[in-house]
């Protein structure tokens, strides 16, 4: 692929030398299997896509890159376990967390042993905010809440919804989203008209949802992971209650559209990326991933793209140093200062990251996404012609 040629032409030697045979291990954390796993194996085909496709030209100067990968489950204590065994594993970098309560359990890891870690699905605002910018070593590759949220809010109050259910899940994650729910709200002098919070796992919220319409929402936000959305959407239609869904990106997802079925249908959330073939990047990748992984269709694609992106960006930096210095604080410095412009699948990444701000991804960069006839397309035409060409970050 063009990217892969683009690593190998910006491979200049470097000034330590390298052992022959050598690997550069990086770490891939993830929930690829229980609850999370319809983004998280995404988001590992994404991240193996990518370092196949670097190590097919030579790797890093000649050094093939190896992947430890660990499986958290989505489980906050087994991602801690996981980040120390990592740790231990003389990872240079880590890549991974699509959960954003797993994530914040394990960010000392990675900070206090000055670890660069690039979260690629998680999007949970405190994440990139915990640490002072300068001092940290969290960097991301996709679309925290903070402007998820206010994303989706204009959207909604741009076509007149505006008494707002928010029902977000009782995780680091339904929490955080909540939180910045409210907040776009009250930059419209709004509030919202019903706030309903419950557990993973849910399988009846009919209660929640009469007192929201009892409360006049003309729109539901959904804040969580899982298959509660799908939860939300059928109560609501067994209801006769044809208010619209709204959300993040976790309305994207298998748990929702196959768990809801027609009751899905006209479900908004923001995306980073819609899989259709809009311009030569982003048809290679789909290609080279449905032939790969055998499937028509990618669960998940942000959750692929982002991770296949994230991996370039930290390849990209490798290249960036000169003297041969793979420790944290030269990936982290080579992070915030990179020289080369990735041309990649979600955005064209032009100093996507600064010693000041470790989010790669800006508001201009969404889009709105609609789920229709159990596929999610464009919600707005014009949307899908913008999106031939790639964005960069404002």
């Amino acid at each position: 692929m063009a990217f892969a040629q683009a690593i190998a032409q910006s491979a200049a030697p470097a000034l330590a030398p390298v052992a022959p045979g050598n690997t550069i291990k990086i770490g891939l954390i993830g929930p690829f299997t229980g609850p999370s796993a319809d983004f998280g194996v995404p988001m590992l085909n994404g991240v193996k896509q990518a370092v196949d496709e670097i190590n097919a030209v030579g790797g890093y100067l000649g050094r093939q890159i190896q992947l430890v990968i660990k499986d958290d489950q989505a489980n906050p204590d087994l991602g801690l376990k996981a980040s120390q065994e990592l740790l231990a594993d003389k990872v240079v970098a880590t890549i991974g967390f699509c959960n954003t309560g797993v994530a914040a359990k394990s960010l000392e890891v990675f900070q206090n042993n000055k670890l660069p870690l690039i979260i690629t699905c998680a999007t949970g605002s405190p994440l990139t905010a915990k640490y002072p910018a300068p001092e940290s070593y969290i960097f991301r590759t996709s679309a925290k809440d903070a402007i998820q949220a206010p994303f989706v809010v204009d959207d909604i109050v741009k076509r007149g919804w505006t008494k707002v259910a928010v029902f977000a899940d009782t995780t680091g994650y339904g929490a955080a989203g909540l939180l910045d729910v409210e907040s776009a709200l009250a930059s419209k002098q709004l509030k919202p008209v019903h706030v309903a919070r419950f557990p993973l796992g849910v399988a009846n919220l009919d209660e929640e949802l009469k007192a929201a319409k009892a409360a006049g929402a003309n729109v539901i936000f959904s804040y969580t992971v899982g298959a509660e959305n799908a939860v939300i959407a059928k109560g609501r239609k067994a209801m006769g209650w044809s208010v619209p869904q709204v959300g993040a990106w976790p309305l994207s997802f298998p748990f929702f559209i196959d768990g809801a079925k027609d009751a899905a249908d006209g479900a908004l959330m923001a995306q980073t990326f819609i899989a259709e073939p809009s311009n030569e990047r982003r048809a290679s990748f789909l290609v080279s991933y449905a032939r790969r992984n055998q499937v028509k269709k990618i669960p998940v694609p942000m959750a692929a793209a982002q991770g296949y992106d994230g991996v370039y960006l930290l390849v990209y930096s490798l290249f960036g140093i000169r003297d041969g210095d793979l420790s944290g604080p030269a990936i982290k410095a080579s992070l915030e200062n990179l020289q080369r412009v990735y041309y990649g699948v979600v955005a064209t990444y032009e100093r996507p990251f600064s010693s000041q701000d470790k989010d790669a991804l800006t508001a201009n960069m969404l889009v709105m996404g609609m789920v229709k006839n159990g596929a999610i397309t464009f919600a707005y035409p014009e949307d899908a012609k913008r999106n031939l060409f790639v964005k960069r970050k404002q």
